[in-house]
């Protein structure tokens, strides 16, 4: 039995941030173990990124869903530095002022631990005004936000930093573990892993999106009270960069929040990598994905972003992981293991894109493991529906958008899993058990997820002081 005063599930933001907290507030005499199901920042690389492999290996667990640093890491590494994008902050810790005191504080450790200084965005609010003009007309809003970008390259290099610096105050990084099974056994957790069984009378679960469904599990097993949350289903979007550059100089990563035609849906923009490229995700249960990531020093002719559809369920049906898996896993079976992709004006005009079609498209795909097809025959009525008449409200605020040549891949689904019930300090109504992060459905961001790390090692420390 491997004892420890605290046991952390998942070494994504909140596990890590967390992690920084306990130790320094405990002065590194805290016993801090985290369970991670992948590798160390520097060992995740993707063999489809390789030019010597470039191609998918479906490697176990993924290296770019799973690994030291979360998901976020592999995925352009921006910081919205505002408490209300990427998850409702200042309603989980109860007061605006606190929640943007939190902000500030994981902005101020990304740079501590090497995000460049010079990579802070401000949106010219002149520029800003004439995008909400845009936006309004076409009942849409824009979320001007201070956005940090380190980048995909410099993201590696900043959690390796923090690495090293939690493992010299006494950190045990457990990686390449999966955590199975959460049992209490005389007021202490037991978890048990692929690699043994741990005990601590402390334990934060922060399992990060790959995550969610096991969290469910897991709460639901130990008695936490869990909410029904939402799930964003929707595509990933290319384009040339030329397209996206004008709004890029306003905010790296446009925020757009647009209410459907038809149904009335909320639909949005989220993580844009400029001049990036477009990403696979191999998922455990054997289904896949799509995401983007963009580095500071190398850059491709294209622009990407997820546009998403965002899904709440009710009785009888509220489990909104699992109508997610179900698209993801049509949609992974329609493409042959591999994600779909379909040109914009193929979608619209109701018939499959193949590589003849693809190929006499301006825009190249910049993630070529992928397959020509339909994405109508995956998703439904409704959220394709919303994409068409999303992107064609975009288009006013982004000319070019909505064009023939534009690229659509699929699936693109954010579990965000069912939502914990915490207190003000990330407590369940189990005692002594945290939850934080995406993977808990308290966040959706790295920004959220890192501050709701350091509010629950805080509380820990204290109680272990």
């Amino acid at each position: 039995m491997n004892e420890f005063d605290v046991l952390i599930v998942g070494a994504g933001p909140a596990g890590m941030f967390a992690a920084l907290k306990i130790a320094e507030l405990t002065d590194g005499k805290a016993r801090v173990g985290i369970i991670e199901k992948g590798y160390y920042a520097k060992q995740r690389i993707c063999p489809l990124q390789e030019p010597r492999i470039g191609k998918c290996t479906y490697c176990r667990p993924c290296h770019i869903l799973y690994g030291v640093g979360g998901a976020g890491t592999l995925s352009s590494g921006l910081i919205n530095l505002r408490p209300d994008i990427g998850g409702d902050l200042h309603e989980l810790v109860g007061s605006w002022e606190r929640a943007w005191e939190l902000i500030e504080e994981v902005d101020k450790i990304f740079l501590r631990f090497g995000a460049p200084p010079d990579t802070l965005h401000e949106p010219d609010l002149d520029k800003v005004k004439e995008i909400e003009k845009r936006a309004v007309k076409v009942g849409a809003k824009f979320v001007p936000i201070r956005q940090r970008h380190i980048g995909t390259d410099n993201s590696i290099k900043v959690i390796d930093n923090m690495t090293k610096y939690l493992e010299s105050k006494g950190v045990k990084f457990i990686i390449g573990t999966e955590a199975l099974d959460v049992d209490m056994v005389d007021s202490k957790f037991r978890v048990k892993t692929t690699k043994g069984t741990f005990e601590s009378k402390y334990l934060l679960l922060a399992p990060g999106r790959g995550g969610a469904e096991w969290f469910v599990k897991i709460a639901r097993k130990l008695g936490v009270t869990l909410e029904s949350g939402p799930l964003d289903v929707g595509v990933r979007v290319e384009v040339p960069h030329a397209v996206m550059d004008d709004i890029i100089s306003i905010e790296v990563d446009p925020k757009i929040i647009i209410y459907t035609k038809t149904f009335d849906d909320k639909v949005r923009t989220f993580c844009t990598n400029h001049r990036g490229f477009i990403v696979k995700e191999v998922y455990d249960d054997g289904t896949v994905g799509v995401n983007g990531h963009a580095y500071l020093n190398k850059k491709s002719d294209n622009t990407n972003f997820a546009f998403l559809v965002t899904i709440k369920l009710t009785d009888p049906m509220e489990d909104t992981i699992e109508y997610g898996k179900n698209l993801a896993r049509l949609a992974t079976r329609l493409g042959g293991g591999n994600p779909l992709i379909q040109r914009l004006i193929d979608l619209e005009s109701g018939r499959r894109s193949t590589w003849e079609r693809i190929k006499r498209s301006v825009t190249r795909p910049t993630l070529k493991e992928v397959t020509p097809g339909d994405i109508s025959m995956a998703y439904p009525y409704r959220i394709i529906t919303d994409i068409l008449e999303g992107l064609k409200s975009l288009d006013y605020i982004i000319p070019g958008v909505f064009g023939p040549h534009t690229l659509l891949y699929a699936p693109e689904i954010k579990y965000y899993s069912m939502k914990a019930r915490v207190d003000r300090t990330m407590e369940t109504d189990v005692a002594n058990l945290y939850a934080a992060g995406d993977g808990a459905g308290l966040s959706r961001g790295i920004n959220v997820a890192a501050a709701t790390g350091l509010v629950a090692g805080e509380a820990i420390a204290r109680k272990l002081s």
